[in-house]
């Protein structure tokens, strides 16, 4: 199992790993397309690293293809040096100083220099847990930055240097200047394996190789995603070859699949969380401020069944809010499928026959998911209705907190138990809309522990309480089947581990013609 050992990183005065350099670029040209049938709409703001908010890694499609950043997840190493090759941690650990890669070129032409870097930074929009903590970008020369915090930040580089944001992805400072932001997006202009040809909204984003990329150069010529919102239609298109990766197939499509020798299912996922989120279980006129009501919607979902039926099975049940293979996590088991003893907490809450639930909310694409939750629900007296809508719109309404009754919603925050709760569970978190006052204190004071054991003990007893209190209902770490067509010799799933997509995008490879 691959652990985040970040905390441990940080102390170290030099940062850098010989073996895990780049080999240098090679002369191959790539060739042939590859194509990939998306199941949600390619959003312009992904285009744009400073967009790429907390909580969701579907951005970093993009990111990974057309964008790159100083450090970030690659194979066999979390936290990989790549435009910045290597940094160091002053003693009073507050200033971390960032060596970049020198002759590195973005698609345009234009140099990248510790400018870009200030630049992406200030602009990036990755709230104030991390930019509070910043208290100057210095330059010290075009290949040296170091980043002043006000005080110890001991999961710095977990914001940073991982997906827990897109800090640290590089956009050319002089262009952005020149097109605007808005410009940016229709235009955009990187330092990734792939350059920018055309977007069609709503249709297809089409990609070239960079063939003068530092880290290789890719195998594959033209990289194209295309948007397929329905899985039969994905399924369909990878059997006829119009495309070669169906990303995130529902179980009965999986299944069809199966059955062609030509084509093959990968697994991949265990990143994101999904979970039932009571959104007015701070509110105490609502039934949903009873801790035995959460309990008993939690025990009234049979998340085994669930998992057959949604995901083949393949998804790992949990109680817990942090994937297991994150640093600090703690595992928990689930509350146990229980629709006897669900009734009996309700009729104790003082709901023998059962109460309107008001709405439930399934994060897209997860709407067969929540039609079966809320059956489990209805069966045992809550009485819900099921509200679909489209992923955007979900996205703005449940970040600007105006939502009541439940979702099934779904985080994938990277980096540590630490960054993974940032925005659920503190009171100025992205999605949270209450607070446990020693919930509150112990986060608040784990963020500045330097001593790594002390931190571990402090997040243990944070999820424990998470947990004890039903604060959240997890349901599995969501793992799920994509489909792989005949013409794919490497598609690039998980070699990041844990990443779910096609990353790095300069490994996917064709096979030979």
């Amino acid at each position: 199992m691959i652990r985040l050992v970040l905390a441990t990183v940080l102390v170290i005065g030099l940062v850098s790993n010989a073996a895990a350099q780049p080999k240098p670029a090679t002369s191959t040209k790539p060739e042939g397309e590859m194509r990939w049938a998306l199941y949600v709409t390619l959003a312009p703001a992904w285009f744009d690293p400073s967009e790429t908010t907390a909580g969701f890694i579907t951005p970093f499609w993009i990111l990974y293809a057309m964008h790159d950043a100083l450090v970030k997840p690659m194979p066999g190493n979390l936290m990989a040096p790549s435009l910045a090759e290597s940094w160091t941690v002053s003693a009073d650990q507050k200033v971390y100083e960032f060596k970049l890669r020198e002759g590195v070129k973005f698609h345009n032409g234009d140099p990248f220099t510790a400018e870009d870097v200030r630049f992406s930074f200030q602009r990036s929009k990755v709230g104030k847990v991390l930019k509070e903590r910043v208290r100057d970008v210095e330059i010290v020369s075009p290949s040296r930055v170091r980043f002043h915090l006000h005080e110890p930040f001991p999961d710095f580089m977990a914001f940073y240097g991982t997906l827990a944001t897109g800090a640290a992805w590089i956009v050319p400072k002089k262009y952005v200047e020149s097109v605007g932001d808005d410009g940016f997006k229709k235009r955009p202009v990187g330092l990734g394996p792939y350059k920018f040809v055309s977007h069609t909204p709503g249709i297809e984003l089409i990609m070239e190789a960079y063939e003068g990329y530092w880290r290789k150069t890719p195998s594959v010529k033209r990289l194209v995603f295309k948007t397929v919102p329905d899985a039969t239609t994905r399924a369909a298109m990878l059997k006829n070859g119009e495309v070669d990766v169906a990303y995130m197939l529902d179980a009965p499509t999986a299944l069809e699949l199966k059955r062609d020798p030509t084509i093959r299912l990968a697994f991949s996922g265990a990143i994101g969380i999904h979970y039932l989120d009571f959104f007015d279980q701070w509110d105490p006129k609502s039934p949903w401020h009873d801790r035995r009501v959460r309990l008993a919607a939690v025990m009234a979902v049979d998340r085994r069944s669930l998992n057959e039926s949604e995901t083949l099975g393949a998804s790992r049940l949990t109680g817990a809010m942090v994937p297991r293979k994150f640093e600090f996590a703690l595992p928990l088991e689930p509350y146990p499928y229980d629709p006897a003893k669900s009734k009996q907490l309700l009729a104790e809450a003082g709901y023998p026959n059962g109460f309107d639930a008001g709405d439930l909310y399934p994060y897209p694409p997860y709407f067969s998911t929540g039609e079966t939750i809320a059956g489990y629900f209805g069966a045992g007296g809550i009485k819900i209705k099921v509200r679909t809508m489209e992923r955007a719109a979900l996205q703005t309404a449940w970040s600007s907190k105006k939502l009541h009754g439940l979702c099934m919603c779904t985080v994938a925050s990277y980096g540590n138990a630490a960054t993974r709760l940032a925005d659920t569970v503190p009171s100025d978190g992205a999605y949270a809309r209450g607070q446990d006052p020693d919930v509150e204190a112990l986060y608040k004071q784990q963020s500045r522990e330097t001593d790594r054991r002390k931190r571990e003990a402090m997040l243990h007893q944070i999820q424990q309480l998470l947990h004890e209190r039903v604060r959240f209902g997890p349901l599995w770490e969501f793992i799920w089947p994509s489909g792989v067509g005949p013409r794919v010799a490497e598609p690039a799933l998980m070699l990041i581990d844990p990443y779910p997509w096609s990353a790095p995008l300069e490994d996917v490879r064709l096979k030979p013609r």
